[in-house]
């Protein structure tokens, strides 16, 4: 499935979080733009930050995102003090891709298809990326950004659902909410197996939508098979082991 993505560029913070005053809007003269090497430079760091941030969890350090991103240090503190800026930026393009994943959802021909394709985007997303809910979990403000977040995606999911309803393919009792939810039952799943067998948490996606879709809409086959004995047992010791750490 494509991923539209869409920047968004939060205002410069300081240690605390709170925003900061662009120099140049005080005197009234517009924002300087970066230049060319500078926005190209910002943008592979913060590529880099993503991946690592996805692979590896907050344990990371602005060394290792200069190291993959190819730039010294000197330019990754340039741009970012502290590692709580870069993950601000981070979480903000994620917002902003999954406000897209709903508006692309919202305008499927296929009202089906296109909360299918949102619900999978959306599972996706979680059981690839370890640091995502480190990272919301780590912002100081986080309840605030999670109201940004909800109240910037909760207009689109709403008519997503609707939709849906109104066609017939997706059981009546089914509200909004319960999609957040379905998505962390699956990201459950995804993150105990992760270890032993990454894809599993498909097979639990076509259950969980399966169980929603209206009688119209044929179920999704469940191409990949269960977790086996041997993988469970050894799921449940590398969780056994991350915590005693």
């Amino acid at each position: 499935m494509n991923h539209a993505t869409a920047t968004a560029v939060p205002l410069p913070t300081g240690q605390s979080g709170a925003p900061q005053a662009d120099p140049s809007t005080a005197t009234g003269q517009p924002p300087r733009r970066l230049r060319a090497d500078a926005a190209r430079n910002q943008q592979r760091i913060i590529a880099a930050a993503r991946e690592l941030f996805a692979e590896h969890g907050l344990e990371i350090t602005l060394d290792d995102v200069a190291d993959k991103a190819g730039v010294g240090v000197g330019t990754v503190y340039r741009r970012f003090a502290n590692k709580q800026e870069l993950i601000s930026e981070v979480f903000d393009q994620n917002v902003s891709e999954f406000a897209q994943a709903v508006d692309t959802a919202l305008h499927h021909p296929d009202p089906w298809q296109g909360l299918l394709d949102l619900f999978e985007y959306a599972c996706q997303h979680m059981a690839t990326n370890r640091g995502l809910a480190e990272v919301l979990l780590e912002m100081r403000d986080s309840m605030e950004r999670f109201a940004c977040m909800r109240d910037r995606v909760r207009p689109g999911m709403n008519q997503v659902v609707r939709r849906a309803k109104d066609a017939g393919v997706l059981r009546p009792e089914i509200e909004p909410g319960d999609f957040f939810a379905m998505v962390n039952m699956v990201d459950a799943v995804a993150g105990f197996a992760r270890s032993v067998n990454p894809d599993v948490w498909r097979r639990y996606m076509a259950l969980v939508l399966n169980g929603v879709r209206g009688d119209s809409v044929p179920r999704l086959p469940l191409d990949i098979p269960p977790l086996s004995e041997d993988e469970v047992d050894r799921a449940k010791t590398s969780i056994w082991e991350c915590r005693k750490r």
